[in-house]
């Protein structure tokens, strides 16, 4: 499968998804929202991969939507569109991207080198994790063009950096730095940009190791959770774990503990 605005390499026990149009910042056109759905549909269902990175080519992890390519497509005139194409618009491409990284199995982590801004914001939000540099700054454009996130901010922010920041930063589009990303554990790790690329790999080689099955059960926990009664999260909490004392990884996980080594897990 050929790409021509990302860089994908699906093999391995690490996927990594590079937004691949620097000279616009990585912003998205709609052969780039076509390009990362499809490389995110070919993930599911392969046993072999194990996490996903998500990370932007060149000074920049993605500076939103490419309003050029939005008026040379023909579409300024949306005012004057039918509303359901607007809406179908916005759910196949840009939320149908935020959608399928949280509902991909395995762990998702956004190597973050520069600007996410609008619609690159929300594309870091809906990964699991997230690693930054120092140049790595955030904004919630959507409403300095007049426009709703209608990528999914409005649900995703909340649930990261609590309701009164996500609240400012959907008013005012205001830029939040890293620092204040860390401090409000937007961000999980904040490192020097000549070691974001070895920081991030370290951390997808760790979550890569995990118990498969485990992990991917927890992440479903986590998400389908938010919006669970606590005594259905618990229902659901013995299912799973009945799921992973009948594996083979918890065999290994038991066997490695004894023999003081690391274990080895198969997703078995």
């Amino acid at each position: 499968m050929s790409y021509t605005s990302i860089l994908f390499a699906g093999e391995g026990p690490i996927a990594r998804l590079t937004l691949n149009r620097p000279e616009k910042r990585n912003a998205f056109d709609p052969g780039m929202y076509d390009e990362c759905i499809r490389a995110l549909e070919s993930l599911e269902g392969k046993s072999g991969v194990r996490a996903l990175v998500v990370a932007g080519a060149g000074p920049a992890f993605c500076a939103g939507a490419d309003l050029g390519a939005v008026v040379e497509g023909g579409r300024a005139d949306r005012g004057q569109r039918p509303a359901d194409d607007l809406r179908e618009d916005l759910r196949r491409r840009v939320q149908r991207i935020n959608l399928r990284l949280r509902q991909l199995e395995v762990p998702t982590i956004a190597m973050i080198n520069g600007p996410a801004v609008g619609a690159g914001f929300d594309l870091a939000s809906s990964c699991d994790l997230r690693v930054a540099s120092p140049k790595a700054r955030f904004m919630m454009a959507y409403t300095r063009v007049g426009l709703f996130p209608g990528g999914g901010g409005c649900w995703l922010l909340p649930r990261v950096v609590g309701l009164p920041k996500a609240l400012e930063l959907i008013y005012t589009g205001d830029f939040m730095e890293a620092e204040e990303a860390l401090r409000l554990g937007y961000l999980h790790r904040l490192v020097p940009e000549e070691q974001l690329e070895q920081a991030t790999m370290e951390l997808a080689q760790k979550v890569a190791a995990g118990p498969p099955i485990a992990l991917r059960l927890a992440k479903l926990q986590i998400y389908k959770g938010l919006e669970m009664e606590f005594e259905a999260a618990l229902e659901f909490a013995a299912a799973a774990e009945t799921i992973t004392l009948t594996s083979q990884d918890h065999v290994e996980g038991v066997r490695a503990f004894r023999e003081k080594r690391s274990p080895s897990f198969k997703g078995t």
